[in-house]
């Protein structure tokens, strides 16, 4: 059987990514959003959600790069000179290994994060990291723990098989990079053992920012049996905060409304929802 997720990562970020995530939602095959709940449209689109009570929201962990909730005062070892999170990844991680103060700043901010989630009123889908930051160990062992007590039931694992992507796109290399997937493994096994439903795999990496329509059509036609989640990053247009660049972000809502994923949904066989409904 082939169940399908399809995220909207950054919702909330913007008010061109709202309003693409409701337009995906009411014209298209999105079934889920995940929620930055410090970002400048994070109001928005909890008023938006509220709308739509079909659409599965989740939880997007915001550990680096953008807004934290905290205030940065309290964060010293977290947050750069513009009291947002620090954007050096690598040394980061390093720092959380070696500095206990910084694992209990991070700690803190997880849970401020999930506390705020849990402000809004909406059921939790879900959980995620912005830039997939949760696979590192330090910072999965601390979701995994603090998630817990905020009922969360899903965690993303970014894992995406080569062969779906050579399928979808012939002759496709997926480029050699920093090799994560010994984390995402270790990430996967952890969470199963804390009885959370996890995807078999997660589509969208490769080709984070360029889900064109021609992209998304194909590989749902190349979709295996099992569940998948097919993560996107719609707006209705760039030039906002926050904005990753070189993003194709309407092409990306595009695809999400193009008459040929839904037909290659119904091809396929593919039952739509969040995590919750599965």
């Amino acid at each position: 059987m082939k169940r399908l997720v399809v995220t909207a990562d950054d919702f909330g970020l913007s008010l061109e990514v709202n309003e693409a995530v409701e337009q995906a939602h009411r014209d298209g095959i999105l079934t889920a959003a995940s929620l930055m709940v410090s970002a400048p449209g994070a109001a928005d689109a909890v008023a938006r959600a509220r709308r739509l009570p079909s659409l599965r929201v989740g939880l997007h962990l915001v550990l680096v790069e953008a807004w934290p909730t905290l205030p940065a005062s309290e964060l010293p070892d977290l947050t750069d000179d513009e009291g947002l999170m620090r954007r050096d990844m690598e040394r980061l991680g390093l720092d959380l290994a070696l500095r206990p103060a910084a694992r209990r700043q991070l700690a803190a901010e997880i849970r401020a994060q999930f506390e705020a989630y849990r402000a809004t009123g909406l059921p939790l889908d879900h959980v995620n990291a912005h830039k997939h930051f949760h696979i590192h160990p330090l910072i999965a062992g601390l979701v995994l723990r603090i998630g817990r007590d905020y009922g969360m039931r899903a965690i993303r694992v970014p894992r995406e098989p080569r062969e779906v992507l050579r399928r979808a796109e012939p002759g496709f290399r997926p480029r050699a990079a920093l090799d994560t997937a010994p984390w995402a493994a270790l990430l996967a096994v952890r969470a199963r053992q804390a009885s959370l439903l996890v995807p078999d795999r997660t589509l969208g990496l490769a080709w984070s920012g360029a889900m064109s329509p021609h992209r998304v059509a194909a590989l749902l036609d190349a979709l295996p049996d099992g569940l998948t989640e097919l993560y996107t990053h719609p707006a209705t247009a760039g030039g906002f905060a926050g904005e990753a660049p070189g993003y194709a972000y309407a092409a990306e809502r595009d695809a999400l409304v193009d008459p040929r994923a839904r037909a290659a949904v119904e091809r396929v066989g593919a039952v739509l929802g969040g995590f919750s409904d599965f």
